[in-house]
């Protein structure tokens, strides 16, 4: 007879129900037990938590000001080759010291004036360059905010 299996009547699929609360995992909250848990209600709890945290991720990059937005491009374009210039990664070339340290050597707000003079490191692989008030300003807005 269709329908049937040995000793059990089948009646349809078989919904999710969460476990009973055994010993084994009496400590875990009932939403987190997800064994019995079918795919797609997986799948949309991780697609849940993956909007979350884009949507927080993109709105502290929204939240940068122009000057910030500018500081980085000018950053990437000139200094990224050798220095790390966001809060993660190491720097490129070893020697040089990754952006989000330079607070902790130098107070930045002094960085103003050997930027428009030109910094002079004394090794060859930094090259002697000198900012415009402009891009001095927009530079040390965006070193500031990797504080």
């Amino acid at each position: 007879m269709p329908g049937l299996v040995p000793g059990i009547l089948f009646e349809g699929p078989r919904r999710w129900r969460p476990r009973k609360l055994t010993q084994v995992n009496a400590h875990v909250p009932r939403l987190l037990q997800y064994r019995d848990m079918p795919i797609p209600l997986l799948l949309s709890f991780a697609l849940f938590a993956f909007a979350v945290t884009s949507s927080a991720m993109t709105a502290s990059a929204l939240a940068a000001s122009p000057a910030e937005l500018r500081g980085r491009a000018f950053a990437q374009t000139n200094c990224a080759r050798c220095h790390s210039i966001d809060r993660h990664t190491p720097s490129p070339l070893a020697i040089a010291p990754p952006f989000r340290t330079l607070h902790k050597k130098y107070p930045v707000d002094t960085l103003s004036e050997a930027l428009a003079e030109g910094i002079d490191t004394g090794h060859p692989t930094m090259p002697m360059f000198a900012l415009e008030p402009d891009q001095i300003n927009d530079l040390l807005s965006f070193l500031k905010s990797l504080q």
